[in-house]
């Protein structure tokens, strides 16, 4: 408590709780936090339910009349998305289940439960979420899309939304786009020195194309941008590709695909080629053709960046070549391949050192020699990271630079794993080998380094 001579409130405690009240002084803006952590969105949605349950007109699950008309569905779900925003949530999961419906956010990576809601509220919250989001509350069959934009705190929020119909009801989800923390710039992407440099001076050439691998949810998209923004000025034309735009670059033509009118990454991509452009972003490569024009373009005078979904960066050649690309386009056209995961950051205010013994999987996987204990960290939880240790996400990277030596492996059809040695040899850092160094710097954890990284 603030003022620890209140007794008055110290006896309202006791005779509350029917406990021994023991007093620890806080400050008011710490007070004020825990009580919003704890009991904002809660206390919110635990009124508009009440509301809802002692009135007349309690509707069943399925009737979604109750979504257009009552303030209290309208209160829950906007409390629901605004706490997801505060909470820096990427996703917002809303989960029918046999007996009542969850609620989870995705917070730095990880999904967290946040409540559950009565089973009669279930028709009621969906069906407001997709009138929001401009969708058709009377079609429950078949999936949909939709999006709900949002002015928050002073920052323009996007949801994307899509449902699925389960055997308990229609599931949505909503992927949380913050324009305001859209946009990083490279050095805040978490490169190691030589990382950053090897990237930069891809991104600095003319003509080339550059590929981005990593599963969904790696932070792709994030680096691509980051590359484009450095990329423009009143000289380049730039234009993307997406699906869907993500985030508004200013200076820069972004195309959304429509598959319903026909506008797919391959015919884009030739119509993009037709527009004089300098600079050009693929969201990403799924098949033969969307390859074959990029490559082409890149040999063609075009610098152009896109994504594949591979495991690192050796095995991305092997993908290209799997999918029709000849091995010397693929060497000629390639300026490098940049492979990278996602981690959860240390929080700040709580981490803290600690000595790892040798022979343990950790030690092993450290790849240490010496055989000492080994200097690391980790995070105790505090009220700044909601008490999980860590805060915030960080790139781990593989840069696999297009040498001669490399050119000529490819040429030859080298497999995956001897261009990963000779790279190398040559000096690039595994994934593995970059989130160990984050982890002895204090970065990061051995424990995330080794989900997020398969292997040296």
């Amino acid at each position: 408590m603030a003022d620890p001579t209140n007794i008055f409130a110290i006896d309202d405690a006791r005779l509350a709780t029917g406990l021994t009240v023991e007093v620890v002084i806080a400050g008011e803006s710490g007070i004020e936090r825990a009580i919003n952590r704890s009991y904002g969105v809660r206390e919110t949605v635990q009124k508009a339910i009440d509301q809802l349950q002692t009135s007349d007109h309690f509707m069943p699950a399925d009737d979604p009349a109750m979504a257009e008309s009552d303030a209290p569905i309208i209160s829950i779900a906007n409390s629901l998305l605004q706490q997801a925003v505060k909470d820096g949530a990427s996703d917002i999961h809303i989960e029918p289940q046999e007996k009542d419906m969850r609620v989870r956010f995705r917070v730095d990576g990880v999904l967290r439960e946040m409540m559950t809601f009565p089973k009669g509220l279930q028709g009621a919250l969906i069906s407001r979420l997709k009138i929001m989001g401009a969708m058709d509350i009377t079609e429950r069959r078949i999936p949909q899309d939709g999006r709900i934009k949002l002015l928050f705190a002073g920052r323009d929020i996007d949801i994307r939304l899509s449902t699925l119909p389960t055997i308990y009801g229609e599931k949505i989800v909503g992927r949380v786009l913050d324009q305001a923390g859209a946009i990083l710039h490279i050095d805040k992407l978490g490169f190691s020195a030589l990382n950053r440099r090897r990237f930069n001076d891809m991104c600095r050439k003319s003509y080339g194309i550059m590929l981005v691998t990593g599963p969904t949810g790696s932070g792709k998209t994030t680096t691509l941008y980051a590359a484009l923004s450095r990329c423009i000025s009143p000289e380049k034309n730039i234009i993307t590709v997406e699906d869907p735009v993500e985030y508004r670059l200013p200076g820069i033509n972004q195309i959304n695909v429509n598959p319903k009118a026909g506008l797919e990454f391959a015919n884009a991509l030739r119509a993009m080629l037709r527009q004089d452009p300098n600079i050009i972003m693929v969201g990403e490569i799924r098949d033969e053709e969307t390859a074959e024009i990029a490559i082409r373009a890149a040999l063609t005078g075009h610098l152009v960046f896109s994504t594949l979904h591979t495991n690192d960066a050796a095995s991305t050649v092997t993908r290209l070549t799997d999918m029709g690309i000849e091995a010397y386009l693929v060497a000629s056209a390639v300026l490098g391949i940049l492979s990278q995961r996602l981690v959860r950051r240390l929080c700040e205010h709580c981490k803290i050192s600690y000595l790892l013994a040798p022979n343990t999987p950790e030690y092993i996987f450290a790849g240490v020699s010496h055989g000492k204990p080994l200097k690391l960290f980790r995070g105790q939880g505090c009220p700044a990271c909601n008490h999980t240790g860590y805060r915030g996400r960080i790139g781990i990277h593989e840069v696999l630079p297009f040498t001669p030596a490399i050119r000529e492996l490819i040429m030859r059809g080298e497999s995956a794993d001897r261009i990963a040695a000779t790279a190398k040899e040559e000096g690039m850092l595994t994934m593995a080998q970059d989130g160990v160094q984050k982890a002895l710097e204090g970065i990061t954890t051995l424990a995330e380094v080794m989900r997020a990284a398969y292997a040296w």
